[in-house]
């Protein structure tokens, strides 16, 4: 379902009108409509106003389903790659991309992935 369509469909299904949203958020009405409408793309801290303006966790306008998604869990990095400093940011922002994906498009980037580093340690051994 595309972001627009579900903002609708939860402001409808709470009752509440646009000119609501434009009193929790501050957002204009018209710029309410141009979102709901696939006019204008919002910012990820627009979605968070508007989730919390409905009364809702984020997710909700991301995911269709009625309980919370399932966390992706990284398979255990024998190097110990990610648990500290900038690398265990990035791995967190993958982690938080992944949880998006469905579980065969999950385990084909492992899989590339994991290929890639095979090939780059061969590379690198020789």
């Amino acid at each position: 379902m595309i972001i627009t369509e579900r903002l609708k469909e939860i402001r409808k299904s709470k009752k509440l009108s646009q000119g609501d949203i434009e009193k929790r958020t501050g957002l204009l009405r018209c710029y309410i409509s141009r979102v709901e409408n696939g006019h204008t793309v919002p910012a990820i801290e627009t979605l968070e106003k508007l989730a919390n303006a409905m009364e809702i966790p984020m997710y909700k306008l991301f995911y269709d389903g009625d309980e919370k998604p399932p966390v992706f869990k990284m398979p255990q990095s024998e190097t110990g790659w990610g648990t500290t400093g900038e690398d265990a940011k990035t791995l967190g922002r993958f982690r938080r991309l992944l949880q998006r994906t469905s579980p065969a498009d999950q385990h084909l980037l492992i899989f590339m992935a994991s290929k890639m580093a095979q090939t780059a340690s061969r590379k690198k051994s020789k």
